[in-house]
């Protein structure tokens, strides 16, 4: 047995100055570190080079969805251990000609090139995606879209279950089943909408139709749902038909920005927003606004970050922009309530719901992980392990507070300023 795991230890732990959490097991099948500790394995020369070439979050991301690194032991605890030990400078993570102009790194990374190599860099994985360079037209926002929503319904059957709800999950008690709280989740939204029959609702982003199906089959409004998914449209054009509904169902490819059949009595919109852009939000809040009639109202449920001291310092999640959401840019919640309240409405009740996203993600992980073989014959390995790793580590965010979601209902108050809520709109009647 070789040596490769004690090196690589010894010379990674000098480059960041702090002992790793961790133990190493490498690709000569040596291993060093506390022997009862959860591994990670190093499965080839390639993964040091990537992290060389691109240290940070996204040379990492890059070794793990290719599959030159890879976890023994506990995925979340592993996770939870190396947070702490990636420098990350947003996007714009460390280039190796900027690592080795701190003379205390050169030496580790003299090392670590005499251990692995370094010829030219690596090719991304073909899971990557380059950010385009303009954000938010209708044609990025649909390759986009197409990026992350068309790797095919039979995977997300997989991760998502029979609710097929790819958004925040209401717990009425963390041993419920997942289809319970989706459902929960469905109906909650209902009712703070007050849908009653023969309203019209406006389901934007509708992905697979669970909201559009809940909200007419339960409630006798007639729903228009939106998507950019052809994908996500034909799943849930076959669940509208399958239930019988539709006379009261439509689902539309199209962009939330082209639909101009208002007014409608309700707006939904169910983890759509995080997919617009902060400069495209006023515009956003603008459309929603002229497709509601006086009186109406509408459900934003969306992902929140939270506020930097100084906000240009802001960057995306490097790993989240290369291979899970390219357009996803996230907001603090009271950005969210501004751009909805510049634009006209009344934001009349705000609902933080971010432990029941973090119970939601580790459902899905579980899910992913039960059936592996599957979603990986589906979506490709790579593809598979961009969904474990982002979910994982998105319900860690969630259980950390570093990130939120948030149910934020808004109103278009009409003049005489009768807003239609309950006093104690809590009951949501």
């Amino acid at each position: 047995m070789g040596d490769a795991a004690l090196r690589l230890k010894s010379l990674v732990e000098q480059l960041l100055g702090t002992p790793l959490p961790v133990r190493i097991r490498a690709w000569d099948g040596s291993q060093a570190g506390p022997p009862e500790a959860p591994a990670l394995v190093v499965r080839n020369r390639r993964a040091v080079r990537r992290l060389l070439w691109k240290p940070g979050e996204l040379g990492l991301a890059r070794a793990w969805v290719a599959g030159d690194l890879d976890i023994e032991g506990d995925l979340y605890t592993v996770l939870g251990l190396m947070s702490g030990l990636v420098w990350e400078r947003g996007e714009d993570a460390r280039s190796l000609t900027e690592t080795l102009r701190d003379p205390g790194a050169r030496a580790a990374v003299r090392g670590l090139v005499r251990l692995t190599g370094l010829p030219l860099p690596p090719a991304p994985p073909p899971e990557e995606i380059r950010r385009p360079g303009h954000l938010h037209t209708r044609r990025t926002d649909k390759r986009a879209i197409s990026h992350h929503y068309d790797v095919g319904n039979d995977f997300y059957e997989t991760v998502l279950g029979p609710s097929m709800v790819y958004s925040c999950a209401y717990w009425p008690r963390p041993d419920a089943t997942l289809e319970e709280a989706q459902r929960d989740k469905l109906e909650l939204v209902c009712r703070k909408l007050a849908l009653t029959p023969g309203q019209r609702l406006l389901d934007v982003g509708c992905g697979w139709g669970s909201m559009a199906v809940h909200a007419a089959r339960e409630h006798g409004v007639a729903v228009v749902g939106v998507t950019l998914s052809r994908e996500q449209a034909a799943y849930a054009r076959k669940r509208v038909a399958d239930e019988g509904l539709t006379d009261l169902v439509e689902i539309r490819v199209q962009d939330y920005r082209d639909v101009t059949d208002g007014p409608y009595d309700a707006i939904s919109s169910i983890g759509m927003a995080e997919h617009v852009g902060a400069e495209k939000y006023l515009e956003y809040a603008r459309n929603l606004y002229r497709l509601l009639t006086p009186g109406g109202r509408l459900l934003n449920h969306q992902i929140a970050r939270r506020p930097q001291r100084d906000e240009e310092t802001y960057h995306v999640d490097a790993f989240i922009d290369a291979y899970v959401f390219p357009d996803g840019e996230l907001a603090p919640v009271g950005t969210t309530v501004t751009q909805l309240e510049r634009a006209g409405f009344e934001v009349r009740d705000v609902e933080s719901i971010r432990e029941h996203y973090a119970l939601t993600l580790r459902r899905w992980v579980a899910n992913l992980e039960a059936d592996w073989r599957r979603a990986a014959t589906l979506a490709g390995p790579g593809r598979a392990r961009v969904w474990r790793l982002y979910m994982a580590a998105s319900a860690l965010a969630f259980e950390g507070n570093r990130i939120g979601v948030n149910q934020v209902l808004a109103v278009r108050t009409p003049e005489s300023g009768a807003a239609g809520l309950p006093l104690r709109a809590r009951t949501w009647n």
